[in-house]
């Protein structure tokens, strides 16, 4: 089969957001166009609404989000050579980070930072997954050599992640990239670790270091990222350009690097921990009461653009804790939706909404609901509630088992492995599974008793 042209769709869209001088960057995740715009008042709403294979429009974070479907990858082809955007191209606009009330500037700066790297994170997370079943099966045991470089693949995103995430951060402060990375670099130097592990004290200039394993840390680089941005800029102003190549970044380490051992990584390790905290207080209290919550409302949360409040506590739990009791409960909320789309489509009697229904739970086995939620439960709100109430039962049920995510991975079918104890299978993993299809026949149960009459009969209005 020949590609696909998605040109006359591309040029649509880009004229409707206002054009190629309107658009600062466009990126896509699994689902959606992600457009940066200079003002997004210029973007009509309404006709791209209208626009044959757009799903739904949303604006939150600082984007202008174009729900088109899982062909979204070869679309954004089309888009960016019509908005004459060429790979690498895409430049933040620090103006964008400024805006917003502060959680959605700390989501846009962590989306930023992370967002970037999210394949290989996933593809990180399924390689363990893959490693502990192996291990479990006693195909493979941890000390082969097999299994050490493998894991060496799926592990090193994480145990670097400060020199990534230094890395994207540099980009979205307006820094020197290298110069960010390194930075983090420096955070998981091996003689640092090592003096770390053998509690060998350390100062500089005669000052105490407290000395911490930042490997797999997040928060620490990216506010010592930001610091060195500010210092690059005051450093720009000073030096004279003829030799701000080497002198610039000399002047940024040397100040950067000290204050973040010094500084910076202790208090951002701190206000890791805090949010942490505050997040495990209520599993380790209240778990079932945030299991049903959270398995409730999580997709309506996210409709609503409410979530990039609780996206950066989400991350730096599963990297400051290994775990996360939160996501694994989340994952559930797929489940359920995926349960709607197959009860709706054994209600109805419309061959073309039974095709949607069946699409639509293939899409969220996979782990994408956009097309569940903007063709099914919106239309039908009381298809919604069903995935409310199935998705709280299998949360709090999930949550009342201690149950956690180990990896960072999609969801739908792909959640599974993420569910899997590095040290064995356990409540997790089952868990897991029994809660999913809870969550996903309960839903599936009440979207075929909800769907109401409008799905007996078909639509001959076509």
């Amino acid at each position: 089969m020949g590609k696909i042209s998605y040109t006359q769709l591309a040029s649509d869209l880009v004229r409707l957001v206002g054009g190629r001088d309107n658009i600062i960057s466009v990126t896509n995740c699994m689902t959606r166009l992600r457009f940066v715009l200079k003002d997004e008042n210029a973007a009509k709403t309404d006709e791209i609404k209208a626009v044959k294979d757009v799903k739904g429009v949303v604006r939150q974070g600082g984007q202008y989000q174009i729900i088109i479907g899982t062909h979204v990858n070869t679309v954004i082809a089309d888009v960016k050579k019509e908005a004459g955007i060429l790979e690498g191209e895409e430049k933040t606009d620090m103006k964008l980070l400024k805006e917003g009330n502060l959680f959605d500037r700390i989501f846009k700066i962590i989306s930023g930072c992370i967002m970037p790297m999210i394949g290989v994170m996933v593809a990180s997370g399924m390689i363990k997954g893959l490693l502990a079943v192996l291990t479990t099966v006693k195909v493979l045991e941890a000390t082969d050599g097999t299994y050490l470089i493998l894991y060496a693949a799926a592990n090193s995103i994480m145990y670097f992640l400060p020199v990534v995430v230094g890395f994207n951060a540099g980009k979205v402060f307006g820094c020197n990239q290298f110069v960010t990375a390194i930075i983090g670099a420096s955070l998981i130097y091996p003689d640092i670790i090592a003096a770390q592990t053998a509690g060998t004290a350390l100062t500089f200039l005669k000052i105490p270091v407290t000395l911490i394993n930042y490997s797999g840390s997040l928060l620490p680089v990216v506010a010592a990222s930001w610091v060195a941005s500010k210092i690059e800029k005051g450093a720009k102003r000073i030096i004279p350009q003829m030799v701000q190549l080497f002198f610039v970044p000399t002047i940024v380490l040397m100040i950067t690097v000290p204050l973040s051992y010094l500084v910076i990584g202790p208090v951002m390790t701190y206000v890791s921990n805090v949010l942490s905290a505050g997040v495990m207080f209520i599993f380790n209290h209240v778990p079932v009461l945030g299991g049903v919550l959270f398995g409730a409302f999580w997709q309506l949360i996210v409709l609503l653009g409410l979530h990039s409040a609780f996206i950066p506590v989400l991350m730096n739990n599963l990297f400051t804790l290994g775990s996360d009791p939160v996501n694994a409960v989340l994952g559930l909320t797929v489940w359920a939706l995926a349960g709607v789309s197959l009860g709706y489509a054994l209600r109805t009697k419309d061959k073309e909404k039974k095709s949607l229904g069946f699409g639509n739970l293939v899409s969220c086995l996979f782990g994408i609901t956009e097309p569940t939620i903007y063709s099914i439960a919106l239309p039908n709100f009381k298809l919604f509630i069903a995935a409310f109430v199935g998705g709280g039962i299998g949360g709090g049920i999930m949550a009342g088992l201690g149950g956690r995510m180990y990896s960072f991975i999609g969801d739908g079918i792909f959640r599974i492995p993420a569910m899997i104890n590095p040290k064995g299978l356990d409540i997790s993993f089952y868990g897991f599974i029994v809660c999913a299809a809870i969550s996903f026949v309960v839903s599936a149960v009440l979207a075929f008793i909800l769907a109401g009459e409008d799905t007996n009969k078909t639509d001959r209005s076509k």
